[in-house]
């Protein structure tokens, strides 16, 4: 008497019903989400993911049960990032988890202003400060990317730190320095000598629930919201960085898509010049500068 034996699932079949699950979810890209935590699973990139699902490749009992249990997780709206273990940013892949920010891609476009400005300093070695550093990711950008200067990264969440810790560790810039400390009270040895001050602060009103479930489940308050009017921590930036940025220098600040005007008005008032908001790639206002007088 023969025992028949279950049919091997195909990477096809198994992606297809995942990407289903995730669809049903309201997850907003759920077929790509899937295939990313395939190739998780599966130890490949999606390029070698595509390539198995042409061949009608079968994937292994151990690997449908792993990828079905991170699958029902990013259903239930867990960050991808979170699952995966990394959140890409620019040119670097940080690891992420529970405690810490994820990087944004909108993000990308607050750095490459911040790395524009300190590429366009004349001296052989600028400085610049990242204030809330988070994961790492615009100081890590910045350090890498003008690895001339010396960038300076402050954090004050320790579960945020961890993250920190880990990527300045993982990246290995030897011009990028990371401190704990309080943001108002940060690089005092710095006083008058920075170039660019860059911050990707908490921006969100308190009374503004955001929609996503990753954001309003998983991100950590202390890094969406940012008082009454979300601007509080702009309003402690903008001193900050009046007594860290020598004349000349610059002041980036990323913010909601219809927070410009305001926060151009409290660097004004605080005595910056040339205030100006610039859009991210989606043409939504991102990014506030100024030039300290």
């Amino acid at each position: 008497m023969s025992t028949a034996t279950a049919p091997v699932p195909t990477l096809t079949e198994v992606l297809r019903a995942a990407t289903a699950e995730l669809a049903a979810a309201f997850v907003p890209t759920p077929q790509v989400d899937a295939e990313l935590l395939a190739a998780h699973v599966l130890g490949i990139g999606r390029g070698e993911l595509s390539a198995a699902v042409f061949r009608g490749d079968a994937i292994e009992a151990s690997a449908a049960a792993e990828l079905s249990h991170l699958i029902a997780r990013r259903a239930a709206r867990e960050p991808l990032q979170h699952l995966t273990g990394v959140a890409p940013f620019r040119h670097l892949e940080l690891r992420v988890g529970p405690g810490v920010f994820v990087p944004r891609p909108e993000t990308e476009s607050v750095a490459q202003i911040a790395i524009d400005l300190l590429r366009a300093v004349a001296g052989p070695e600028p400085v610049a400060v990242d204030l809330g550093t988070g994961s790492g990711a615009i100081a890590l950008s910045l350090a890498t990317e003008v690895p001339h200067a010396r960038v300076h990264a402050a954090e004050n969440s320790v579960d945020a730190f961890i993250w920190t810790k880990e990527n300045f560790a993982l990246v290995g810039a030897p011009n990028a320095r990371l401190a704990f400390i309080d943001l108002e009270h940060a690089f005092p040895e710095l006083d008058g000598t920075v170039s660019v001050l860059v911050s990707n602060p908490p921006y969100v009103p308190d009374d503004a629930i955001p929609r996503d479930p990753e954001v309003r489940l998983w991100d950590p308050p202390v890094a969406l919201y940012g008082g009454a009017d979300g601007l509080d921590v702009v309003r402690t930036l903008s001193r900050v960085g009046l007594r860290l940025v020598h004349p000349g220098g610059s002041i980036v600040i990323e913010h909601g898509e219809l927070q410009g005007a305001a926060i151009r008005g409290i660097l004004t008032a605080d005595g910056w010049s040339a205030a100006a908001t610039h859009p991210d790639l989606t043409l939504r206002d991102r990014t506030t500068t100024a030039v300290r007088s």
